[in-house]
C-alpha cells in the first residue's frame, strides 16, 4: 500500500504503534507539567533565605529547636543571608498552595470539552499557557507576593485540563489489557517530573540563581508542545498515518465501549455513583500525602535536617526515583495478573491502592522519628514513599474501567476534588510548622497518616472494576464482546500505513 501523501505522514516512525507514541508523549506532558509546578518548591528555599558562598564569613546559625539536627559548619567564604524575599511561613504556604486554587476550576470544563472535542488541543494549549506563565514567574515574584500568587493561580488553571484530557486520550487509544503498563507510564510522568524538578532545580539554583529553574522548565515545555501537536491526535480515526492493522485492532478492542457520538452526559448517574466517590476518597488521601511531599518536603529537609539547597534538591528527588520504578513494574505486574486471570480487576485495583496508601504513611511517620541520622531518614523516605508508585495501576486507572466514554469527566471530578488538598496542605503545614520545629513537622506527618488510611478504607469498601451501566448514557446498552480465549490477538504488523 502506498504511504499517505499528507505531509504529516513523513513524521511517522515506521512500525511503532501510534498508541504507544501517544502514551510516551503523554508521559512527557505530565513530566513537563510537574517540573513547572514543582520547581518553586526548591527555588523558594533560596528565595526566602539560604546560605550562599563568595562572601565574608559569619557566625554559625543558632537553632532554637532542641529536636532539630545541628546546622552544618559554616565554611570559609560562606555567609547567612535572609534571601531576596521577606515572606513568613504562612505567606510561603499561600504561595505554594495558590497553584491549586486555579487548578481545581478547569478540571470539570476540561473533562467536558475533552469528551466533546478530543483531548489533543486541550492538553497542548494548557501546557503551553503554563509554560509562558512559568517563564514570567520571576518577574511576577519581584512585583510582590500578590502578583506571584496570581500567576500561580493562572498556571493552575492551565494545568487543570492535563489529567482530564489525558484520560480522555487514553480511553480512546489504550485497550483495557494494556492500561496497567501504558496508563502507569503516562501517569508516572508525575514521578519523573518530581525527580527532575527537585534534583535539577537545586543544581540550577546553586549555579545560576533561583530564576533559572523557571526559565529552563518553561522552555522545555514549549519544545514538548511543538512536537506533540505535530505527531499526536485525539482519536485513532483522526490519525493520518496510523496503520490499518493497528486501527482494526483498536476498533476491535475499544469499539464496544467507546462511542464517538455520545448522548447527553448522564450527570445524575455519574454523581450518584458509589464507585466514583470511592475513587474521590482514594484520590484525596493520596494527594494529601503526595502534595505534602512535593510541596513541603524541601522545606522539611531545610527546617529539620538543614540541608543546603543543592543537597536538598538531590535528596528530595531520591524517593521519586524508586516510586517511578515501582509504578512501572507494578503496572506490568497488574497487567500480567489480569491477563492470566489470577486476580479480578477490582481486587487488583484495591490491593495496589492499599499498598500505595498504608506503607508511605508509615514511612513518613518513621522518618520523623529517625532523628538526625541522614542515611536512615533517606532510606525510610525512599523505600516507603517509593511504594506510593503502586497507586497508578491501582485507583489511578480505575476511572478507565468504570467508563471509557466519560473517562475525562470522571478524571476531572476525581482529580479536581483531590486537588483541593493541594490548597489545604501547604497552608495547614504553614500554620502547624510555623516555628519550623521537628515536633511540629511530626504532627504534620501524623495527620497525613490518618488521612491516607481512612480514605483508603473508604475506597476498598466502595471500589468497582466493572464498566458502569451509564457508560453509554442514562439507559444501559449491552456490551458485545467477541473474544478469543479471553484475549484478542495483537496485530501481526503495524508497518502497513493507511492512505
Amino acid at each position: 500500500m502506498e504511504k499517505t501523501s499528507d505531509w504529516r505522514g513523513k513524521l511517522a516512525i515506521p512500525c511503532i504503534p501510534q498508541r504507544f507514541v501517544l502514551a510516551i508523549m503523554g508521559f512527557f506532558a505530565i513530566t513537563n507539567a510537574f517540573t513547572m509546578r514543582l520547581c518553586l518548591s526548591v527555588a523558594i528555599v533560596s528565595m526566602v533565605g539560604n546560605r550562599v558562598g563568595n562572601s565574608s564569613n559569619s557566625s554559625a546559625q543558632v537553632d532554637l529547636d532542641p529536636n532539630s539536627c545541628p546546622y552544618p559548619p559554616v565554611i570559609e567564604g560562606e555567609k547567612i543571608i535572609p534571601g531576596e524575599f521577606d515572606w513568613d511561613s504562612e505567606t510561603v504556604g499561600l504561595i505554594l498552595g495558590s497553584f491549586y486554587w486555579g487548578y481545581i476550576f478547569t478540571h470539570l470544563p476540561g473533562g467536558i470539552l475533552s469528551e466533546k472535542w478530543g483531548g489533543k488541543y486541550l492538553l497542548s494549549i494548557g501546557i503551553l499557557s503554563t509554560a509562558f506563565l512559568t517563564l514570567i514567574s520571576p518577574y511576577a515574584a519581584r512585583l510582590g507576593p500578590g502578583w506571584f500568587i496570581a500567576i500561580r493561580v493562572l498556571m493552575g488553571m492551565g494545568e487543570g485540563t492535563t489529567f482530564p484530557a489525558l484520560n480522555s486520550l487514553l480511553a480512546q487509544w489504550i485497550p483495557v489489557e494494556e492500561r496497567g503498563f501504558w496508563g502507569t507510564l503516562v501517569f508516572s510522568g508525575g514521578h519523573v517530573g518530581t525527580i527532575v524538578g527537585n534534583a535539577l532545580s537545586g543544581v540550577l539554583v546553586e549555579a545560576w540563581g533561583w530564576e533559572s529553574a523557571f526559565y529552563f522548565f518553561g522552555s522545555c515545555a514549549i519544545v514538548w508542545f511543538i512536537i506533540f501537536t505535530l505527531i499526536c491526535f485525539s482519536r485513532p480515526d483522526d490519525h493520518p498515518f496510523i496503520s490499518d492493522k493497528e486501527l482494526e485492532f483498536l476498533h476491535e478492542r475499544l469499539g464496544d465501549t467507546v462511542t464517538k457520538d455520545l448522548p447527553p452526559i448522564p450527570w445524575k448517574s455519574i454523581i450518584t455513583s458509589v464507585p466514583l466517590w470511592g475513587l474521590v476518597a482514594a484520590q484525596v488521601g493520596h494527594d494529601w500525602g503526595f502534595f505534602t511531599l512535593i510541596t513541603d518536603l524541601p522545606l522539611y529537609m531545610s527546617d529539620v535536617l538543614h540541608f543546603k539547597i543543592g543537597k536538598n534538591g538531590l535528596m528530595t528527588s531520591i524517593p521519586y526515583i524508586l516510586m517511578w520504578i515501582v509504578a512501572l513494574s507494578s503496572g506490568y505486574f497488574a497487567d500480567w495478573l489480569l491477563k492470566k486471570k489470577y486476580v479480578s480487576v477490582v481486587n487488583v485495583r484495591k490491593i495496589f491502592t492499599t499498598i500505595a496508601s498504608f506503607f508511605p504513611a508509615v514511612g513518613l511517620l518513621a522518618a520523623s522519628y529517625a532523628g538526625c541520622n541522614e542515611t536512615a531518614v533517606m532510606i525510610i523516605f525512599t523505600v516507603f514513599v517509593g511504594l506510593m508508585g503502586t497507586l497508578i495501576p491501582g485507583m489511578k486507572v480505575n476511572a478507565l474501567d468504570l467508563s471509557p466514554n466519560y473517562a475525562g469527566i470522571l478524571m476531572a471530578i476525581i482529580n479536581g476534588l483531590g486537588s483541593l488538598t493541594g490548597i489545604a496542605t501547604p497552608y495547614v503545614i504553614g500554620v502547624i510548622a510555623k516555628d519550623h520545629t521537628a515536633l511540629q513537622w511530626r504532627t504534620v506527618f501524623w495527620i497525613v497518616f490518618g488521612v491516607m488510611n481512612v480514605t483508603n478504607l473508604i475506597y476498598v469498601l466502595t471500589a468497582s472494576g466493572e464498566v458502569q451501566p451509564w457508560n453509554w448514557g442514562e439507559n444501559r446498552r449491552p456490551v458485545e464482546v467477541d473474544e478469543k480465549d479471553g484475549q484478542r490477538d495483537e496485530p501481526e504488523s503495524y508497518c502497513n500505513t493507511r492512505l
